[in-house]
């Protein structure tokens, strides 16, 4: 299957590095212009961007914090002033603040929460209100928009000392369905992608020697995920290719949202 999602427009936050780096690479190289953006790693940023305009597509890095109303909005009115369209969103801006619950600060409850769920409110409203002025653009895609929320497995396996990660993701995939729920009757795919154990630089140390021994304990695939396994499969809930996919969440994992600590009955 050859998917090619010229001439859209993707935006994508969080993509200064890991899976929204990649993403950002992916859906430049099946064609889609991507506005890459970031919080505070502007260089790493610039760079994507860089490297995609050299090798002949077009990107531009934006700075813009989720969490912040006004910048969300800065940030899809400068996308709209770029490319003129928005056809793409990936809702990937995420952070982890972890502590027992009994010692967890609520400036760190409210911080996670701001970022990896009031974030992606945010951006998927603004997108939302882009598609439905839009409509389908006839010739570009069959639906009218599409939005892909990142989540995490931890949307499903609980996670003890992350109690804030885990109801972020948990609230992701609700806002999500309720969001696909909502809007699809207007042509607008709303999908979310949950990802595993994927080899980043913020899990460096959990993917590496004796820590990644341990990991693979969890993960009955059998290897560690890289980062273009997940762009792969957001390139495809974007594309044409997944038209009638619709509020479902795919599971970049392995298999370790199968609990396989109860393989052999527990």
């Amino acid at each position: 299957m050859n998917i090619s999602l010229e001439p859209q427009v993707a935006l994508i936050t969080g993509a200064s590095s890991g899976i929204g780096a990649g993403v950002a690479r992916a859906m430049a190289d099946a064609g889609a212009a991507v506005v890459i953006n970031y919080h505070t790693e502007a260089a790493p940023a610039e760079a994507l961007a860089h490297q995609i305009n050299v090798a002949g597509g077009q990107a531009i890095a934006v700075g813009a914090d989720v969490s912040s109303e006004e910048d969300v909005e800065r940030l899809f009115a400068q996308t709209l002033d770029t490319f003129g369209a928005l056809d793409i969103l990936v809702a990937n801006s995420g952070l982890q603040k972890d502590a027992a619950t009994v010692d967890m600060s609520l400036a760190d409850w409210n911080r996670v929460i701001a970022v990896n769920l009031t974030g992606q409110f945010l951006c998927a409203r603004a997108a939302l209100r882009i598609f439905q002025r839009q409509g389908v653009r006839q010739g570009v895609s069959k639906a009218a928009g599409k939005i892909i929320h990142v989540s995490s497995v931890h949307q499903r396996i609980p996670w003890a000392g992350h109690a804030n990660y885990a109801a972020s993701k948990g609230g992701v995939h609700l806002l999500m369905q309720s969001l696909a729920q909502e809007v699809s009757h207007q042509r607008i795919r709303i999908n979310g992608i949950a990802p595993g154990a994927i080899r980043t630089a913020i899990n460096r140390q959990a993917t590496q020697g004796a820590a990644e021994k341990e990991l693979l304990k969890l993960i009955p695939y059998g290897r560690i995920g890289d980062v273009e396994d997940v762009a792969n499969a957001a390139v495809f809930l974007a594309s044409d290719a997944s038209d009638y996919i619709v509020g479902s969440t795919l599971f970049i994992d392995g298999g370790m949202s199968l609990y396989p600590e109860f393989h052999g009955n527990g």
